[in-house]
C-alpha cells in the first residue's frame, strides 16, 4: 500500500523493510528499556515491534505531514523508514531515558549511524564506570544498556563501519551490530561489495578467544525464528553484563520490494534468485513454521499456535483492512488543513477579482486551483503569490486583505519547515550574557595554554558529566598542553587518549551527548576535522532539525588552526565549515581567554560547537583569571578591540593580530582603522555591530586566512545584504584572503600564501586612495 501511494503521486518517494521482518521481531524481543538503537531505514517492523510506530504514522512519514503529532519522528522533515523517539521534553530538559525505549534518529548516508552507535555504547560505559555521573536518576540503569546497530551488508564496505569496529573493540563497548545481508546493495551483489562475500568472515579475526579482548561473532539465517530469538537473547546478555561487543551477521535475507519505490529488483535479480526469494522469504517461512508448529506438554496436550491455515488467512485480511484504514485516516488528517486553507485563499482572491481591472487573469488561477482536489501548500502559495503580480498596479482594501493573508500564510508555515537548526529554548547559547574575565592585583603574564589548562581544571571540577578525549588529549595533555596533568588529577575515565580515527571520535562525542554527558571532542588540528565531515554535517548538524527539536546532542568539539605549517596544517578553511555545519555553533576566539570563555558559555547551554582555538597562540603570554570556570565570551556578538573613523577592518583567529600591526602602520600614514573581532562565525553578529561602524566608517574591508569567496564572502553577504551596509558604503567593500591555493611550507610560503602586514596595509591603502587620490599617492608605479 505504501508503495502504491508513492506510485499515485500523494508521496513522494518510499522506501520500506521487506524481507527484514523476522529477525527484527527477534531483536525487539531483547531490547529493553533504557537500550538505544542507531539503525538505518529498514527497520519498520522492529519499531512496530517495540509499540513506538503504527499504520498511521507509517502513512503520516510517508506523506511528510508536517506535524510533530502524525509524524512524531521528523515532522515531514525526513524520508519515511526515518525513525526516532523524544529524548528532551519542551523545556530541553532530558526525559527518564533510563525508562524508555530510545531510538536515535536515523540518517540516510549509508554507514552514517555507526560513529554515533559507538558513543551510545561507550555512555553505558561510563555510567557503569564513573561514580556519580547520573545523580538525576535518569539517564542509565549502572550503564546497563546496550546500544543496537543495524546496517545493511553492501554498507559494510564503507570506512565509518570499519572504524567503528575497531574503535568498539578497543574500548569494550556494550553494542551489538546487526548486519542485514540479502547478498544485494541495490542492485550490485555481494562479489562486488565483499572480500568473500561474507562479512563475518572477513572480520573473524575479530572474535575473542578468551586471551583477550575482542568481540563475540554470531551467523544465523534471517528466516530461522527460533534461532534469531536464541541468538538476540545470548548477544543481549553478552554485551549488557560483560560490556563485550557482539556481531550478528543476519544471512538468507530478501528484498522483495527493491531498494526503493524507485526500483525494482527483477531488473537485476535471475530466475533462479527470484524462485529462492519466494520460498525463502521471512514471512512465507515463518508463516510455514506457525502452521506446523506443535508442541506437547507434560499432560500429553499438543500445543498450536493456530488450528488452520484459515486462521493465518482471516488475520490477513484483518491487517489489510486495518492498514488501509490507517490510510484513509493519515490521509485525511493531512490534507484537512490545506483544504481549509486554500477555501481562506479562493474566498480572497474572488473578492479581489470582483474589484480588478485584471479579473479575468484572476479568476483563471481561482478556477485553477479549484480544480486540484488535493491541493499542498505550494498550490496555495504559487496562486496566491501569482495573482499579486496581476494586483501590483492597483490599490484596494481586498487587495490588502490579499497581501496580508499571504503575508502570514508564509510566517505561519515556514517554521514547519525551518525551525530547530538551532535551539529555539531560553538557554540557547546565543542568549548566556557576557561575564568579563576578572584579575587580582598580583595577576602573572602565563603561557596563555595555562589559562585554558585551568579553565578545564575548574569546569571538570564542576561537572562530572563533562569527558574529554582525542588524540594525544590524556597522558601527555594534548599536543599544546592545553590539557597537561588532568588525565591524573581526574582519571582516565575522564581525559583520555584515542585513536588515530576522527570520525568515530566524533561519533564517541555524539552519541555520549545524545545521552545527557557533557563530551569534549578534541581534533587534533582543525584540517583533520574533514575526516569527520559526514558525521558532522549529516548528523550532528541536522540532529535538533530532523527531529523538530525533540532531541539533542550538545557535542563541543575542540581543534586548533590559523596557523601555517604547509599545505595540510594551514587551517583556516572556514567557508567549508560554515557552509556545511548550519546547525553547529563555530568560535574563533582570537586568544586563550576567549576560547575558554566560550567554553564556560557552551556549559551553560546545550548546544554543538566548534570552537577553533589560534595555534599561534599557546605560548605567548596572557594573564590569569581569577573566575576560571565563571567567565563568558558571548557566543553571536563581535568586539570592537580598536576604534576609528576612516575605515571599518573586520577579521578573527590569528590574522586579527597582523590586521593589528597593519593599523599601527596606517595610522602612520593618517588612516585611523576601527578593527572588529568577529569572535564567531556561526552565528555573526546579532547586534548587528559592525553595520554600527560602516555607519560611522562608510567603508569597510574584510581580512582573513581563508581563500577568495570563503568566509570573507559569507561575512560580506551577511555585513551587506542581511545587515544592510550597502546604503552605508562610500567605497566598494573589499576583502583581503589567502591565494586560491593551498599555502607553501615555510615562513616564506606563508608570506606568498596567505595575508601579510604588507598586504593588509597596502588593501586598506587602496580604498582610502580612491576616496582621496592626492592625499593618499599611489605606492607602485
Amino acid at each position: 500500500m505504501g508503495r502504491r501511494e508513492v506510485l499515485t503521486g500523494k508521496a513522494k518517494f518510499g522506501i520500506f523493510g521487506g524481507g527484514k521482518e523476522v529477525p527484527q521481531l527477534a531483536m525487539a524481543k531483547a531490547f529493553k528499556k533504557g537500550d538505544w538503537r542507531s539503525g538505518y531505514y529498514r527497520d519498520q517492523t522492529f519499531m512496530m515491534a517495540i509499540g513506538e510506530y503504527d499504520p498511521e504514522h507509517f502513512f503520516a512519514s510517508l506523506y511528510a505531514h508536517p506535524d510533530i503529532k502524525a509524524d512524531s519522528f521528523s515532522a515531514g522533515r525526513q524520508m519515511n523508514g526515518h525513525f526516532a523517539t523524544h529524548s528532551i521534553n519542551d523545556d530541553g530538559s532530558w526525559k527518564i531515558l533510563k525508562d524508555q525505549y530510545n531510538v536515535s534518529s536515523d540518517i540516510s548516508p549509508t554507514a552514517g549511524q555507526m560513529p554515533r552507535l559507538l558513543g551510545l555504547a561507550e555512555a553505558s560505559k561510563k555510567f557503569r564506570n564513573i561514580e556519580g555521573l547520573d545523580k538525576e536518576g535518569i539517564l542509565s540503569s549502572g550503564g546497563n544498556e546496550v546500544a543496537w546497530g543495524t546496517i545493511g551488508n553492501a554498507s559494510t564496505s564503507e570506512g565509518p563501519f570499519f572504524e567503528t569496529i575497531n574503535a568498539a573493540g578497543v574500548l569494550k563497548v556494550p553494542m551489538v551490530i546487526s548486519i542485514w545481508d540479502d547478498e544485494y546493495g541495490i542492485s550490485v551483489h555481494s562479489k562486488y561489495q565483499t572480500t568473500k562475500e561474507s562479512i563475518s568472515e572477513i572480520l573473524s579475526g575479530f572474535q575473542r578467544d578468551g586471551k583477550g579482548s575482542g568481540y563475540e561473532i554470531f551467523v544465523v539465517n534471517g528466516w530461522n525464528y527460533t534461532q534469531l530469538v536464541d541468538v538476540y537473547t545470548k548477544a543481549s546478555a553478552i554485551a549488557r553484563d560483560e560490556h563485550v561487543p557482539v556481531i550478528i551477521h543476519v544471512k538468507e535475507l530478501t528484498q522483495p520490494q527493491g531498494h526503493s519505490t524507485s526500483g525494482s529488483h527483477e531488473r537485476y535479480k535471475n530466475a533462479e534468485r527470484l524462485s529462492w526469494e519466494k520460498e525463502h522469504d521471512c514471512i512465507a517461512k515463518m508463516r510455514e513454521w506457525v502452521l506446523n508448529f506443535e508442541l506437547e506438554d507434560l499432560d500429553g496436550q499438543i500445543l498450536k499456535f493456530v488450528e488452520s491455515e484459515a486462521e493465518l488467512i482471516a488475520l490477513e485480511k484483518e491487517a489489510k483492512v486495518r492498514v488501509r484504514n490507517a490510510k484513509n485516516k493519515s490521509w485525511n488528517e493531512f490534507l484537512k488543513p490545506m483544504l481549509s486553507e486554500r477555501k481562506e485563499l479562493l474566498n480572497l482572491l474572488e473578492k479581489a477579482a470582483r474589484k480588478s481591472e485584471n479579473e479575468i487573469f484572476i479568476e483563471k488561477l481561482k478556477r485553477e486551483l479549484e480544480s486540484l482536489d488535493e491541493p499542498i501548500r505550494k498550490n496555495i502559495l504559487t496562486i496566491g503569490r501569482k495573482s499579486l503580480i496581476y494586483l501590483r498596479n492597483e490599490e484596494f482594501k481586498e487587495k490588502e486583505l490579499l497581501q496580508n493573508w499571504l503575508k502570514d500564510y508564509m510566517e505561519l508555515q515556514q517554521p514547519k519547515y525551518s525551525a530547530h537548526l538551532y535551539s529555539e529554548l531560553e538557554n540557547r547559547a546565543s542568549n548566556v550574557k557576557e561575564i568579563e574575565a576578572t584579575y587580582d592585583e598580583e595577576a602573572e603574564d602565563v603561557d596563555a595554554r595555562m589559562v585554558l589548562r585551568n579553565n578545564f581544571d575548574t569546569l571538570l571540577e564542576k561537572n562530572k558529566k563533562i569527558l574529554i578525549f582525542g588524540e594525544d588529549s590524556g597522558k601527555i595533555g594534548d599536543v599544546n598542553q592545553g590539557l597537561e596533568g588532568l588525565q591524573e588529577k581526574h582519571g582516565e575515565e575522564r581525559v583520555y587518549d584515542t585513536g588515530i580515527r576522527e570520525v568515530t571520535i566524533i561519533g564517541q562525542g555524539l552519541g555520549m551527548a545524545m545521552r545527557g554527558l557533557r563530551p569534549i571532542a578534541e581534533i587534533q588540528y582543525l584540517d583533520y576535522i574533514f575526516y569527520a565531515t559526514q558525521v558532522l554535517t549529516d548528523d550532528l548538524a541536522t540532529l535538533r532539525y530532523r527531529t523538530f527539536g525533540k532531541q539533542k546532542a550538545p557535542l563541543i568539539i575542540r581543534t586548533r588552526g590559523h596557523r601555517l605549517e604547509g599545505i595540510w596544517h594551514s587551517g583556516s578553511q572556514m567557508g567549508s565549515l560554515i557552509n556545511l555545519l548550519r546547525g553547529i555553533y563555530i568560535l574563533v576566539p582570537r586568544n586563550m581567554t576567549k576560547a575558554a570563555g566560550f567554553y564556560n558559555t557552551l556549559m551553560k547551554s546545550d548546544e554543538p560547537a566548534i570552537v577553533i582555538e589560534n595555534l599561534n597562540g599557546y605560548r605567548l603570554k596572557e594573564m590569569m583569571p581569577t573566575n576560571l570556570g565563571k567567565f563568558t565570551t558571548p557566543i553571536g556578538v563581535v568586539e570592537t578591540v580598536k576604534e576609528g573613523s576612516d575605515i571599518t577592518l573586520v577579521s578573527y583567529g590569528a590574522t586579527l593580530k597582523l590586521v593589528e600591526e597593519a593599523s599601527k602602520d596606517l595610522s602612520q600614514v593618517g588612516i585611523d582603522a576601527e578593527i572588529i573581532d568577529v569572535q564567531s562565525l556561526l552565528p555573526f553578529d546579532l547586534e548587528e555591530e559592525v553595520l554600527a561602524s560602516v555607519q560611522k566608517t562608510n567603508r569597510l574591508v574584510i581580512i582573513d586566512e581563508d581563500i577568495p569567496g570563503g568566509a570573507s564572502a559569507y561575512l560580506l553577504d551577511e555585513i551587506i545584504n542581511k545587515q544592510g551596509a550597502y546604503n552605508f558604503l562610500d567605497s566598494k567593500p573589499t576583502t583581503i584572503t589567502a591565494k586560491a591555493h593551498r599555502p607553501a611550507y615555510g615562513t616564506d610560503g606563508d608570506y606568498f600564501s596567505k595575508p601579510s602586514v604588507n598586504d593588509i596595509f597596502e588593501g586598506v591603502y587602496r580604498v582610502m586612495q580612491e576616496t582621496d587620490p592626492m592625499k593618499y599617492k599611489s605606492l607602485y608605479f
